[in-house]
């Protein structure tokens, strides 16, 4: 379980490593409360990016973006709300983004989709 654990963290660090490069600002990262976690909360301009990271070794249980489901983007809507409500800042938009990442032979290949709720 914790190389699992280790895996989901690497991920993680890869995807703000990416979204930072792209530049997106990471405001905040596994930001929780009661109903859940958000893996990243970023800016672009003035739009607020929710961002799912899904992080996998292999595709024998599908691949790292078909694993988001679409109860996934109801609890992450729902979720970015709460910690807007938080919040002192505006935002023009809100925009959930998943970074995909699967490890091949030991590389790691990442895949970006913008907007996909």
């Amino acid at each position: 379980m914790a190389e699992i654990h280790e895996l989901g963290k690497h991920g993680e660090r890869l995807a703000v490593d990416f979204l930072t490069a792209a530049g997106l600002k990471i405001l905040e990262r596994n930001w929780r409360c009661d109903g859940g976690e958000i893996d990243i909360l970023a800016s672009e301009g003035s739009v607020l990016v929710v961002v799912e990271v899904k992080t996998r070794s292999g595709r024998s249980h599908g691949t790292a973006f078909e694993s988001v489901t679409r109860a996934k983007f109801g609890r992450l809507r729902a979720l970015a709300g709460k910690w807007l409500s938080t919040q002192s800042r505006w935002f023009s938009a809100i925009r959930i983004d998943v970074v995909a990442i699967e490890r091949f032979a030991g590389e790691f290949v990442l895949r970006h989709e913008r907007g996909v709720s």
